[in-house]
Formats: C-alpha cells, sequence, structure tokens
C-alpha cells in the first residue's frame, strides 16, 4: 500500500483537492512542463525548472488496451509556435521516457513543492505521438505506456491439442486438425 506523507494525507483529506502536473519530456532536449501559470524549481534548490504551460490540456488515467496486453496514458499539450514538438516528433520520440507527477496546493493557494510531498503517477516510454488540428489550436499527444503491468507483452494462445486442453478439458476443437482425417474441399462452396 502507498504511503503518503503527512501534508499530502492532510491535503488529499479536504473536501476540495487542488493539484497540478509536473511533466517530464526526456527527448533530445529534456522538457519540463508545468500545470502551473508560473515556472517553479522542483525540488526546489535542484536547478530543475519547470516551464509554465496553462497548454497542458489534460493527462489522462491509465487505459488497457485490448490489442496488446498493456496499460497506456496520454498527455495532451498545446503545440508552441516554433512548432518544438514536432522537431521533436520528426526526431523519432517513441521509446524516451515521460515522466508525469502530481502536487498539491496548500490552504492558502501555494504549490506544496517538498519531494516527499510531489507524487509519482506515471513513468514510462513514449508510445505513440501524435499531432492533430482542432482549428483553434495545434495539439500533441503523447500516448506513454505505464510499467504497471507488463509493458508490450502479448499473451500467446498455444494452438495445439494439448495447449486447447489446459483452457478446456472437454474441447475438442484441434481434434481434427492434429487427427488423420480428410476433409474435401469444394472450392466457392461454403
Amino acid at each position: 500500500m502507498r504511503t503518503f506523507s503527512s501534508t499530502v494525507q492532510s491535503l488529499i483529506n479536504q473536501d476540495t483537492v487542488d493539484f497540478f502536473f509536473l511533466i517530464d519530456l526526456e527527448f533530445d532536449t529534456h522538457h519540463r512542463l508545468s500545470s502551473l501559470p508560473y515556472n517553479v524549481e522542483y525540488p526546489t534548490g535542484s536547478g530543475n525548472n519547470y516551464t509554465a504551460n496553462s497548454a497542458v490540456l489534460e493527462v489522462d488515467s491509465p487505459k488497457f488496451s485490448s490489442v496488446v496486453d498493456r496499460e497506456s496514458y496520454r498527455v495532451v499539450v498545446v503545440e508552441d509556435d516554433n512548432d518544438t514538438f514536432k522537431g521533436e516528433i520528426d526526431l523519432n520520440v517513441v521509446g524516451k521516457d515521460i515522466t508525469v507527477k502530481v502536487g498539491f496546493f496548500d490552504s492558502s493557494g501555494e504549490p506544496v513543492l517538498n519531494s516527499s510531498d510531489v507524487l509519482l503517477v506515471y513513468k514510462g516510454y513514449v508510445d505513440s505521438p501524435a499531432i492533430s488540428n482542432n482549428f483553434d489550436n495545434k495539439l500533441v499527444t503523447f500516448e506513454g505506456t505505464s510499467p504497471m503491468s507488463d509493458l508490450d507483452m502479448v499473451i500467446p494462445f498455444i494452438s495445439s491439442k494439448n495447449g486447447i486442453k489446459q483452457k478446456d478439458e472437454d474441447d475438442e476443437s484441434f481434434s481434427n486438425i492434429y487427427g488423420e482425417s480428410v476433409i474435401k474441399l469444394k472450392w466457392g462452396k461454403i
């Protein structure tokens, strides 16, 4: 079970919880983004400056992919006028690190930036970046794979007579495939 600092525990026990995101995109150029309206240094005194980016539109919770057995999450930001992220995507960001942390505001509205009070939400790798245009802004979506499950693990299905017996003792679907039976097919007929 995850334990929280006493500060975080008291903040999340309140009726209303105000939070912000700190996002690390470790591409060829390390981008540190904050959903705060001003730049912050985290941890304090580290020299790691997170750029104010009110353009951090959303951070989705992990979703289970039905194509392969893994969990993924999305970070959506608005592209800047210099096409910074387009340039990074052109250089191939697939497999690069992406980290999302969440911090909280205290009762006076100030961000709590102690390293023990900022929580790691996701740490994984960029899986599929995309750029789209919603007619108002150019949106950049980074889908990350989360290490909360086996990444990119595909569960194989053993297609043998004995393999299917492990699933269901009474299943005879592979008996004709591996048996000595001959089937005549009439072409064009079902």
